[in-house]
């Protein structure tokens, strides 16, 4: 990368590897590189992933204009459309993703089928059961030696029997499912490793849809196939969009419960304030403000334009290459004063953890859910919890699309 800013007539700043999200030496933040984007402003073209030649938006009213923009396309067939692997050797190059690789109005049918087991009424309806979940998982816990990891021993589990449960997916598979997801979600696996286990999972789903048809349970995937009784959908795309909800329904929150808890674990003044407090307002802004901060999404949201679209003063052209880079836009200081400071009392909601537009995380009232869940019920319950290692030993995912956190061993 070029180390002085480009000015609009500068032509293309040369990133031959595009910029890593995350590094060592500010393992919560944007790596130094990703943050010198912002540098060039709003918008800037990067010559990246070979002969790719993209913008990179960073900046936060950028991005939540673009992300609404039906001139911006979501199918990663597209040429222009901006990938580290050729999109035609991978899984993510095909309709295998469901909706979120579709544009509208096709997206929008297909989503419309599964929105309404997220809206925030039947979300919270689920409340009772997801507590009941943290304090049997925190209780087996205290039973342990007075040490676990709490990746494995809760941050995992606890989404993965959410989102079975809401699917109706048997839970004693989660191995298998968790397995094969960690190896999609991988930035380091080969795209045929990656193809090999989204084919595990399509078929594990299909077989299961299936089963669903001659025997129906009071479940989402249930439902998903009264649509293929009634036509409005296909068999094979009621298993990928079986696939696309618990691939997301748990590797996301997942990993905000571990690495939000290391987090705090860093900060013990913002840690008391979700500890010490009844107040569920307290709470959900405390959960927005952690949203926000780590920002878990990498590779950005990418898009193609399909029309010519003027923006800051630029031109985008149709058929090409758009990265949105959620991360910087969280620390836009227009938007968030003092954007690298944890405050927990800040009022972050408009943060882009969950992106924008028709495309926004169809999941997101349930992670927020999880999460207002989780934090308090782990912090009152195992007030002297700590980490067994010092912060450089503790395995990031630097090497995944989703950030987190590999393990982490704690006590008490």
């Amino acid at each position: 990368m070029t180390s002085t800013p480009a000015t609009p007539e500068a032509g293309t700043l040369d990133t031959p590897d595009f910029p890593p999200p995350r590094s060592p030496e500010c393992p919560f933040a944007p790596s130094p590189d990703l943050r010198a984007l912002s540098g060039y402003g709003p918008l800037t073209r990067v010559r990246s992933w070979g002969d790719s030649t993209p913008w990179a938006v960073t900046g936060h009213a950028e991005q939540k204009a673009l992300l609404s923009d039906p001139r911006l396309s979501v199918e990663f067939t597209r040429p222009g459309f901006p990938s580290p692997v050729d999109p035609s050797h991978s899984h993510a190059g095909s309709t295998d993703l469901s909706f979120v690789g579709m544009d509208d109005p096709e997206h929008a049918r297909l989503r419309r089928m599964v929105s309404g087991a997220f809206t925030i009424k039947r979300v919270e309806a689920m409340r009772p059961r997801v507590q009941e979940m943290a304090d049997d998982f925190i209780e087996a816990m205290l039973r342990g030696p007075g040490r676990a990891d709490l990746v494995q021993d809760l941050a995992l589990p606890i989404p993965s029997l959410v989102i079975s449960e809401m699917l109706g997916v048997p839970y004693e598979d989660h191995a298998f499912f968790q397995s094969n997801s960690k190896v999609i979600v991988s930035a380091v696996a080969s795209p045929q490793e990656r193809a090999t286990a989204h084919g595990n999972l399509a078929g594990y789903l299909d077989e299961l849809v299936g089963r669903k048809i001659t025997e129906p349970g009071d479940d989402l995937l249930s439902s998903l196939c009264a649509q293929i009784e009634s036509g409005g959908l296909t068999r094979r795309e009621a298993a990928t969009m079986g696939v696309l909800l618990l691939l997301g329904g748990h590797e996301t929150t997942a990993n905000m419960i571990s690495l939000g808890t290391l987090l705090l674990l860093q900060h013990p003044d913002q840690l008391a304030l979700i500890r010490d407090t009844d107040d569920p307002a307290v709470i959900r802004t405390a959960v927005e403000e952690l949203l926000r901060f780590l920002s878990i999404v990498h590779l950005g949201r990418r898009r193609t334009a399909v029309e010519d679209i003027e923006i800051a003063g630029r031109t985008i052209r149709a058929g090409e290459g758009v990265i949105l880079l959620g991360e910087l836009a969280n620390r836009d200081p227009e938007v968030f004063p003092e954007p690298d400071r944890l405050d927990l009392t800040r009022n972050a909601r408009h943060h882009q953890a969950f992106g924008a537009g028709s495309h926004h995380c169809v999941g997101q009232p349930l992670a927020r859910m999880e999460l207002q869940v989780i934090y308090p019920t782990l912090f009152r319950r195992i007030p002297t919890l700590r980490t067994v290692d010092a912060l450089e030993a503790v395995p990031f995912k630097y090497d995944a699309v989703i950030y987190g956190l590999h393990a982490l061993p704690v006590t008490w």
